[in-house]
């Protein structure tokens, strides 16, 4: 059932971090509805984060699919929308018209610059987000350009999580207050926010500009990537001391080679060291050598490799359905688990379905979805 069931979500497709806010409330239970354009490609079963929920296929350049938007809206207690500031009120869907028909729902807007300032309605990708508040600057190696980190920072940890953060918090509040209201989540906000201890570390002298040259960065010769002898790698993070002393101790390495570790001098001759010492065994023998223990070294898997760690394996984090991986709903809830309960949904598949359930007449329904192919 999922700790969200009951909640009605409308989604209007996007791309990223949108859909990625709806899977998260989906997996936890919110009937969530993803209303397409009419036309397009059919999709695919291996679309990750489409999956549970349905698909609802209109045009809404007609006046009438706008409607029957709004009438959906009445009875909904959420809806999501990711396009640049303007388009939602030029199609009749804007906030103010959703929430003229119910008061208290609440209007989730994703944008990667918000609803307002001079850079609101210009284009922008993850990167571009990233790179305005620090973020991007602070990742990569000495010398080096930033290195993007796929696009997790803007999309989806400062995108669509962040928006379902602010989806939850608002329908909290309108449990006290009735009233719903809308929530304005811009990639640059939530990547400026995730930014919050880097820039309390850097208040507090603890956090230098330049890049590759921080305890975290991959400066510290106890946090970062070491090349095995296979071509592998393992990830070495012991920062305590007594989790430095277990890694050296299992290597076989003379600790005082490492005297005043904490000291960024010293680094690059440590890091000398253990890249020499690393690259005498496999990736696959470092990680059967300090299992079990605290030292806090680890096998850098790829993506395939992954779901079939046994860490991974014993708590089910990847689950396979209709022949892709999915990464498992969470976190956990003891009483009220989240699920994979339907696959990612082809284009307008639930489309006759779907109005049926809001009320829609069968004379209203041949109307909005006359394509057979949307039954």
């Amino acid at each position: 059932m999922g700790p969200l069931h009951g909640i009605r979500v409308l989604e209007i497709a996007g791309i990223g971090p949108g859909p990625f806010c709806a899977m998260l409330l989906a997996d936890l239970g919110a009937t969530v509805i993803r209303i397409e354009r009419a036309e397009g490609p059919a999709g695919s079963r291996q679309d990750v984060s489409l999956r549970n929920r349905r698909s609802l296929a209109l045009d809404l350049k007609r006046p009438e699919a706008v409607q029957a938007v709004l009438r959906m809206a009445e009875t909904s207690d959420a809806l999501i929308e990711g396009f640049r500031p303007g388009v939602m009120e030029r199609l009749g869907l804007g906030p103010e018209a959703v929430r003229a028909r119910n008061p208290r729902l609440v209007y989730g807007r994703m944008t990667g610059w918000g609803q307002d300032g001079p850079m609101a309605k210009l284009a922008g990708h993850d990167i571009n987000y990233i790179a305005l508040t620090g973020a991007l600057h602070a990742m990569g190696r000495a010398g080096q350009p930033p290195a993007p980190p796929l696009n997790l920072v803007g999309d989806y940890g400062g995108g669509g999580l962040l928006l379902a953060f602010g989806l939850l918090a608002a329908l909290l509040e309108r449990d006290r207050s009735g009233q719903g209201q809308v929530v304005d989540a811009a990639m640059v906000d939530g990547a400026a926010l995730l930014m919050a201890p880097i820039y309390g570390m850097q208040a507090r002298g603890r956090w230098g500009a330049a890049r590759g040259g921080n305890m975290l960065d991959g400066a510290a010769s106890f946090y970062d990537s070491y090349a095995c002898a296979c071509g592998g790698f393992v990830a070495v993070g012991p920062i305590e001391p007594a989790f430095f002393d277990e890694m050296v101790a299992k290597m076989g390495l003379d600790p005082k080679l490492f005297e005043g570790r904490m000291e960024p001098a010293r680094w690059p001759a440590h890091k000398a060291l253990l890249a020499a010492a690393f690259g005498l065994k496999t990736r696959d023998e470092w990680a059967a050598l300090f299992a079990g223990s605290d030292a806090c070294v680890a096998p850098i898997l790829s993506m395939e490799e992954a779901p079939h760690h046994p860490h991974n394996a014993a708590r089910a984090t990847f689950l396979e359905r209709d022949g892709a991986t999915h990464p498992a709903p969470a976190p956990r809830f003891s009483r009220t688990p989240g699920a994979l309960h339907a696959p990612p949904p082809l284009r307008g598949e639930h489309s006759r379905e779907v109005l049926a359930e809001f009320g829609f007449s069968e004379a209203e329904i041949t109307a909005l979805a006359p394509d057979p192919a949307s039954r």
